[in-house]
């Protein structure tokens, strides 16, 4: 069987996944790096690889994220707010989800989706403001934690302190601050995990917050940052096994409705 291959070109990482028109059979992340060309073009022979399939085997390939119009070869170009609708609705299982949460390496996205899960409002954070996974990038350089254990190690704290820039470079000050202060690093990182999801809240009432709620993105996967969101909003959120590739897969679907159209 055919299949379509979605690319997601992001500013921090690139996601390819690999469709049959019922299921995901193969999906590759890395980082996007100097050339997303390159990068796109590796990951894609990674998935077919994985899947045994061939160059062959794609009958569609549809492009997603900030560098969808680099990808030579793309059959169809979609916005990554119309992809992640639908790779949310697909990894919901069933579930009518009404919101997707969506945090990037460079921003972060909540999308109003109706009961067929297509986008019906949606709000972006400015790109300098300290509420995405590129913050999370930069406080684990500064506290000297590894990214993917600072969920982990905020779950220790004994409270949250308090980070109120707006802005990554001044949000990193008050952090350092906070360390010449000798305040513990665990309180610092539930801090900036709080701080995240107070911008990332007040996006999701500007649209008009439904249950339930989808989130997704590579800080998904930070269990510090999830619980953080969760509170703020008051709601249980539902997160995919693999959050990162919502987008990708997204626009995989998106390639079949196409294919099937034509």
């Amino acid at each position: 069987m055919l299949v379509t291959a979605g690319l997601d070109i992001g500013s921090t990482t690139t996601k390819v996944v690999l469709f049959d028109g019922t299921a995901m059979v193969a999906s590759a992340v890395a980082a996007t790096g100097a050339s997303c060309k390159k990068t796109a073009e590796r990951l894609l022979e990674s998935a077919l690889h994985a899947a045994g399939r061939a160059r062959d085997d794609i009958a569609r390939v549809v492009a997603t994220g900030y560098g969808r119009r680099l990808v030579e070869g793309a059959d169809e170009v979609v916005s990554e707010l119309t992809a992640n609708a639908a790779g949310a609705t697909f990894l919901a299982n069933g579930r009518c989800i009404r919101t997707v949460i969506d945090i990037g390496g460079q921003d972060s996205k909540v999308i109003a989706v109706d009961e067929r899960g297509r986008m019906t409002n949606f709000a972006m954070n400015d790109k300098c403001a300290a509420g995405t996974g590129r913050f999370l990038e930069v406080i684990s350089r500064v506290l000297e934690v590894e990214l993917e254990d600072l969920g982990a190690v905020s779950m220790r704290a004994s409270e949250a302190l308090s980070i109120n820039s707006v802005c990554t470079v001044f949000a990193e000050t008050e952090v350092i601050s906070l360390l010449a202060q000798g305040r513990s690093v665990e309180d610092i990182v539930a801090g900036v995990h709080a701080s995240i999801a107070r911008r990332v809240a007040q996006l999701a009432r500007s649209v008009g917050l439904r249950e339930p709620v989808f989130f997704d993105g590579g800080p998904a996967q930070n269990i510090g940052l999830k619980a953080a969101l969760g509170r703020e909003l008051g709601v249980d959120l539902i997160v995919p096994e693999c959050p990162q590739i919502a987008t990708a897969l997204g626009a995989a679907l998106i390639g079949r409705r196409g294919l099937a159209a034509s």
